[in-house]
């Protein structure tokens, strides 16, 4: 009797560790997070204040470099993040943010001009509240989501073709918003899925550079769920208050 009351302590103890240390984990992902947002905020309002920047990026072919620069920043910066060496897992983290501050300049900047800023604010709240009630899903649930990782892969590469098409080709604005609806939706369901997987990530035992790894990591893939959903909400609400 006795030895069962001591395992059952042990493993009492032993959960309320994990718990701590996931909690202490997971406040360390949306902490990145949170700052890879600001450092996007701040680059976006430097790029947006300097019109000569702002129109090469806006005319020219720069905001394709960019684009593209994203989409292999995105790619590589897994491989970075885990090569063991920080300083490369912080260049790529906080580089994809200030790229992506880089790219979306023009589009801020035109928004600043209507009202103030005002559509922006808006879209910064309605993004805030879809992120987090969909992170909280995807942290509390217990259905196991790891099965979805194919289709939303499939869906990524489907909504990106079909922007970059209507960018080149059609220059719809129907088309671009029925994609940023689903883009939306979409992003949702991915920000749950990438929470979840986040959090199984977690092992108790990690040395601190895995750990911090593993945090990085973390917060790369939730912030660009963030930031895609905030460029998609705004442009959502641009196109239904210019109709």
């Amino acid at each position: 009797m006795a030895d069962l009351k001591y395992r059952t302590a042990v493993g009492a103890r032993a959960g309320v560790d994990i718990d701590q240390g996931l909690r202490s984990y997971m406040l360390r992902v949306y902490n990145y997070m949170a700052l890879g947002v600001a450092v996007t905020a701040i680059v976006t309002l430097f790029v947006a204040g300097n019109p000569a920047v702002l129109s090469a990026i806006a005319l020219g072919p720069a905001k394709w470099i960019l684009f593209f620069a994203i989409l292999g920043l995105g790619f590589m910066a897994p491989r970075m993040i885990f090569s063991g060496n920080a300083m490369v897992a912080q260049a790529a983290y906080w580089g994809y943010a200030a790229l992506w501050g880089v790219f979306i300049a023009p589009m801020i900047a035109f928004y600043m001009g209507i009202n103030g800023g005002a559509l922006i604010v808006q879209a910064l709240g309605l993004t805030a509240v879809t992120f987090g009630a969909t992170s909280l899903a995807g942290y509390v649930t217990k259905r196991d989501l790891s099965g979805l990782g194919g289709f939303f892969m499939m869906a990524s590469i489907g909504l990106i073709l079909a922007i970059i098409a209507n960018a080149i080709f059609f220059h719809s604005t129907f088309m671009s918003l029925i994609t940023s609806m689903i883009v939306v939706v979409v992003f949702a369901a991915v920000t749950a899925y990438e929470t979840q997987m986040i959090k199984q990530m977690y092992v108790q035992g990690d040395s601190t550079g895995v750990a911090q790894g593993k945090a990085i990591f973390g917060a790369f893939m939730l912030y660009g769920a963030f930031i895609t959903l905030f460029i998609h909400i705004l442009n959502i609400l641009g196109i239904m208050r210019s109709n």
